[in-house]
């Protein structure tokens, strides 16, 4: 028996007639366009007043613009087809489209996991634009965040793009997601110092400095013992806190704590305790006699 020969791709399409067929392309760019004009100048304003009215969050807000835009675009190429009678060409598509789908999930394994990291940052109420993070040694203020990607000013004006994944599946600090933020440092002191008068210099300097709040109120604890010298630790906290404000309150902080000692004549310990002295050591040959 002779098999039955293959289909053609005329037979897919019925006799082709090649002017109906650029008339049909004709009619699928026109519809495309006007679609997609439409849906720019009428869908993406109405999704973004509406967006706005519903106080969403600039957070939530760009990646639910950008995706109403890709949608339009899908939706525009879907009205070109039917209304151009192109319907056809999606059953050969469905073919080269699995493949293709199949090709791409092979190879994309990291992008799912960028996407679905974004849909967990993009969810996250405690993560929003304008955030100062702090990551694996890195820090910056959150600019922009996608279903594949969060980008990061960081304080040298470098932008920085993390992959979602990355923060999704690492330890993020938050710093400015409370109203208020403590700052902790350690001041090394000598032995001979007075404890309890630089104790009493680094609480009236954190009462002095009008950014430092009153309460909860500034501490200061004995939290090491060293050769070196004896750790004060100074406890105090700061409102509405970023990272401008945070550099100031600590830089006016500690240049006021320094003059201070200097004119109550206080000592600050080395960071690390010297030895001096001789050390014998015998000669080895001498030994051996």
């Amino acid at each position: 028996m002779v098999a039955p020969p293959e289909p053609a791709f005329n037979d897919v399409f019925g006799s082709v007639d090649y002017t109906a067929f650029l008339l049909q392309l004709g009619v699928f760019a026109v519809s495309f366009i006007v679609t997609y004009g439409v849906g720019r100048l009428v869908a993406v304003p109405v999704g973004r007043r509406l967006l706005r009215s519903q106080r969403v969050t600039p957070t939530v807000r760009k990646p639910m613009l950008r995706f109403i835009r890709v949608s339009t675009v899908i939706v525009a190429f879907f009205v070109g087809l039917f209304l151009a009678r192109l319907e056809t060409l999606l059953s050969v598509m469905g073919g080269f489209a699995a493949a293709l789908t199949l090709a791409v999930g092979f190879a994309s394994r990291d992008i799912v996991g960028n996407l679905v990291g974004g849909v967990f940052i993009i969810s996250d109420p405690k993560f929003n634009i304008g955030d100062w993070i702090e990551w694996e040694d890195n820090e910056g203020i959150i600019e922009d965040i996608s279903f594949r990607a969060t980008r990061v000013r960081t304080f040298k004006n470098e932008l920085i793009t993390v992959p979602n994944s990355v923060l999704a599946n690492s330890v993020v600090v938050n710093h400015a997601i409370k109203d208020v933020l403590r700052i902790d440092y350690s001041f090394s002191v000598e032995y001979s110092g007075n404890i309890d008068d630089m104790r009493r210099v680094l609480l009236e300097e954190a009462e002095r400095n009008p950014q430092i709040l009153a309460d909860p109120k500034p501490e200061v604890i004995v939290d090491d013992v060293t050769a070196a010298g004896i750790g004060l630790t100074s406890r105090f906290w700061i409102a509405n806190p970023s990272r401008q404000r945070y550099l100031s309150v600590r830089s006016a902080y500690f240049q006021a704590v320094k003059e201070q000692f200097e004119r109550e004549g206080f000592e600050m310990s080395p960071e690390f305790l010297e030895l001096t002295g001789e050390l014998d050591v015998p000669d080895s040959s001498t030994s051996d006699r």
